[in-house]
């Protein structure tokens, strides 16, 4: 079943900026990453599906509700984490948590205390006075609070430690095996690999790829041919490294990382 639909989506701003023909389909119970730098079209893409920007043209459907005229009952069921998290400053982390509760209509049976505990954040400060680590632990527990069938999240673990965002990446885990269906735009390739069904790799506004982790890595599986001394030490590196030995020569099939992947698709070009 698709839960995510969005059907070439298109918002022009000039000067190559903007996404193009953009579509995205994630199924009931995937974790589908979204991969791709600062300005290629993730954030812009992520704010159509929330309703919070209008196609130009294209279209966007959350579980059967159109991502525009239905936006509101969309944000209100969803968990969302936005790339940029913007909060009352004057309230205190529990008066937000309240505030996001009284929104979203949510009795009593939520998972805040279990959140605040599972990373380890105190609410009673003002949120002014919170770091950006503290801050984005106040956004993961606002968005998961409700146990939301539906998460988009976008950079959920950006100003957390690496023992936090691997608490994250465990939640995550958890979520899948319970059947959620989520989006997850991210920089930290060890976060995709770990969570991800399929991968969405998105540069300058339009869609490069989309595959599984799996088939991205076989594609762009390499062959090296390694030259041993003798026979007898060609016959153990081929046993050692899983390779196949042709007399002194032994031929290893090596798979890349999900970064140098990346890369590939963006020819080390540091500006797309």
């Amino acid at each position: 079943m698709r839960v995510i639909n969005a059907q070439n989506l298109t918002r022009d701003y000039g000067s190559g900026k903007g996404i193009f023909d953009v579509s995205i389909q994630v199924e009931k119970g995937e974790v589908f990453g979204f991969l791709g730098p600062n300005g290629a079209g993730k954030t812009t893409t992520i704010r159509h599906l929330m309703g919070f920007i209008k196609p130009k043209s294209g279209s966007a459907q959350i579980d059967g509700l159109d991502c525009w005229k239905q936006r509101d009952e969309i944000q209100r069921r969803l968990g969302y984490i936005p790339g940029e998290i913007s909060f009352f400053d004057d309230m205190t982390g529990n008066e937000f948590l309240k505030f996001i509760s009284a929104y979203r209509n949510i009795d009593k049976e939520n998972r805040i205390q279990e959140m605040l505990e599972r990373f380890e954040l105190n609410p009673k400060g003002k949120i002014k006075k919170m770091s950006k680590g503290m801050k984005q632990k106040l956004g993961i527990v606002s968005a998961f609070m409700h146990a939301p069938d539906i998460l988009i999240l976008d950079e959920p673990t950006s100003g957390l430690d690496p023992l936090m965002q691997n608490r994250f990446i465990e939640l995550i885990a958890e979520e899948k095996k319970k059947g959620k269906t989520i989006l997850l735009s991210s920089h930290i390739f060890e976060e995709v690999e770990r969570t991800c069904d399929r991968i969405g790799i998105i540069r300058n506004g339009k869609l490069v790829t989309v595959d599984s982790v799996e088939t991205l890595r076989k594609r762009h599986m390499r062959t090296y041919t390694v030259h041993l001394d003798s026979p007898d030490l060609a016959e153990d590196f081929a046993r050692d490294f899983g390779g196949v030995r042709d007399g002194n020569q032994v031929k290893v099939a090596a798979k890349q990382s999900l970064e140098t992947i990346f890369m590939n698709y963006y020819g080390g070009d540091k500006n797309a």
